[in-house]
């Protein structure tokens, strides 16, 4: 018997009870609509990690370092210094800016404004063009007020807008803990970036920070140890060559080898890496879920499979005897289970998409709705729908056709 016509016959089939087919396929269209969705998410989860991460700041290597605990009242050694940074941003070449951070916590005062718990953050000249921020008024703090541990500060716009209101801020004072700082630029809105909010900090030169900001005993106890230098590179830059340099010359300034290295560095991708590695694990139980689901529709295919070949019996003793072979029959059974398959999946990817699209939009979770996860799925039902159903269509083929012509 001709294919194509085996496939109308097929086709006849599962019209002919439609809502017996409809409920066949629930299982194969929950199962591709799981797999396009839990991947989309999963995307939507390791996008939303690679875009923190990236709005930090572009080009970025981390230099950090790996400290000895001393003994009581001692210091801690190894590790890096602030000098350690300079040196970096003046003989690797690659290297455009670096920054030191130092983070405090104070009463934030301004005429009849106060607020208390404003993040202090301590920084270097080059903290703009590393962390991509840029100034709404005034100008940052330069290499002279990092020197002279000058009194002056950067706010965020958030911060601004609260101490002065609509009043430029650039040129007012305001009184940090104890300490009075002259406000001396602004930064535009930033917003939130991660569990960061920039605009609602208080930057001040890294030196002020040390002296006036930092517990005297973690000033005592660190010296001038740092615990992380961020390096921002040229575009195009070779980031294995500036990483071999930056590794050479701490172990020179360090007089150490770098097998023994007392810091580690580490790039954006490695960093994007390691957070998008704990997400491994999330990414493969909803592939399991989705996975369960497909079966789960398979073993319906079968089930309502079977029961059409005992309901046909006596159909299939008669096509038999006008001539159609064994594998006519399993043919006809087989399209039957693949074409419940390949429309169920059909269905499962368009509200995959649609299911995809509305997790992300009302949601608070970002999603990436894959390409290859809508081929992957497609063809996981077909692959289903043959594998289930194979043996409903294989034993209807087996039918005796006088015992299938007695059936009643």
């Amino acid at each position: 018997m001709h294919y194509k016509r085996i496939s109308q016959i097929a086709w006849r089939g599962l019209t002919s009870n439609k809502l017996r087919s409809l409920l066949t396929m629930l299982g194969v269209i929950i199962g591709v609509a799981a797999v396009i969705v839990m991947i989309s998410i999963s995307a939507g989860t390791e996008k939303a990690i690679r875009d923190q991460i990236t709005q930090l700041g572009s080009n970025l290597i981390y230099v950090q370092g790996a400290m000895t605990p001393g003994g009581p009242g001692q210091a801690p050694s190894g590790g890096l210094v602030y000098d350690d940074a300079y040196a970096i941003a003046e003989q690797v070449s690659g290297v455009v800016a670096m920054d030191i951070q130092q983070n405090s916590s104070e009463t934030v005062k301004a005429g009849t404004v106060t607020l208390d718990d404003i993040q202090i953050v301590g920084t270097t000249e080059g903290f703009p063009s590393v962390r991509d921020m840029v100034l709404k008024e005034g100008r940052y703090f330069n290499t002279t007020d990092l020197d002279r541990k000058q009194k002056v500060t950067v706010l965020g716009a958030a911060l601004a807008e609260e101490l002065f209101g609509d009043t430029s801020a650039v040129g007012q004072v305001v009184a940090v803990g104890n300490t009075k700082l002259t406000v001396v630029g602004v930064f535009a809105e930033r917003g939130m970036v991660g569990n960061t909010d920039f605009d609602s900090q208080l930057y001040a030169p890294i030196t002020v920070v040390f002296q006036k900001f930092t517990p005297s005993f973690f000033a005592r106890v660190m010296g001038d140890q740092v615990r992380m230098i961020t390096v921002k590179l040229e575009d195009g830059a070779d980031i294995e060559a500036v990483t071999n340099q930056i590794n050479l010359l701490l172990a020179r300034r360090h007089d150490l080898s770098v097998d023994d290295a007392d810091w580690t560095i580490r790039t954006q991708e490695d960093v994007i890496a390691t957070r998008e590695s704990t997400t491994a694990t999330f990414r493969s139980l909803l592939a399991w879920v989705a996975g369960v689901s497909l079966i789960v529709g398979g073993i319906g295919i079968m089930n309502i499979m079977l029961v059409s070949v005992t309901e046909r019996t006596r159909e299939i003793g008669i096509r038999q005897s006008v001539g159609a072979t064994p594998n006519d029959i399993r043919f006809q059974f087989l399209s039957e289970a693949l074409l419940l398959s390949l429309i169920g999946g059909l269905i499962g990817v368009l509200v995959g998409i649609l299911g995809s699209w509305i997790y992300g939009t009302v949601g608070d979770m970002e999603t990436v709705i894959v390409p290859t996860s809508i081929l992957l799925a497609f063809i996981s039902a077909a692959a289903v729908g043959v594998f289930f159903g194979y043996y409903p269509a294989n034993k209807a083929a087996q039918l005796d056709p006088i015992e299938a012509l007695r059936h009643e």
